[in-house]
């Protein structure tokens, strides 16, 4: 039986939840559903400029487990954007952030309350 996930906490939301191919309807796309702790890492990393230590204490997870989620969702968006599917950005085992918590020393987030690992494949 696999082990609860760890919530991540999450200090920022996309302004939009949903991404597709212009010109093309709705009713003829895939979807690519990408996690909030998918979307919080890649603006961490990637627009943010952190590194990675720093993206682990504050998300309250480890550095390896940024590590998969990064890769997770890079392979998402580019299945997204090399076969024209729409990504969603939704669910996934998060807390909202407050940012007195992740400071280095306090605490660190909260068990998975029941929710289980999917292997970042969404809600």
């Amino acid at each position: 039986m696999p082990r609860p996930c760890k919530n991540r906490f999450i200090s920022g939301r996309p302004s939009s939840v949903m991404y597709k191919p212009a010109g093309v309807p709705m009713r003829g796309l895939e979807r690519v559903s990408l996690g909030l702790d998918e979307f919080e890492t890649l603006r961490l990393l990637d627009y943010e400029g952190l590194g990675q230590e720093a993206v682990a204490v504050l998300m309250g997870i480890s550095r390896p487990t940024v590590t998969r989620i990064y890769a997770s969702a890079r392979q998402k968006i580019a299945e997204a954007l090399t076969e024209g599917k729409v990504i969603c950005i939704e669910g996934g085992p998060i807390k909202d952030a407050d940012p007195r918590e992740n400071m280095p020393g306090g605490p660190k987030g909260c068990g998975g309350g029941g929710r289980r690992c999917r292997g970042g494949r969404g809600p």
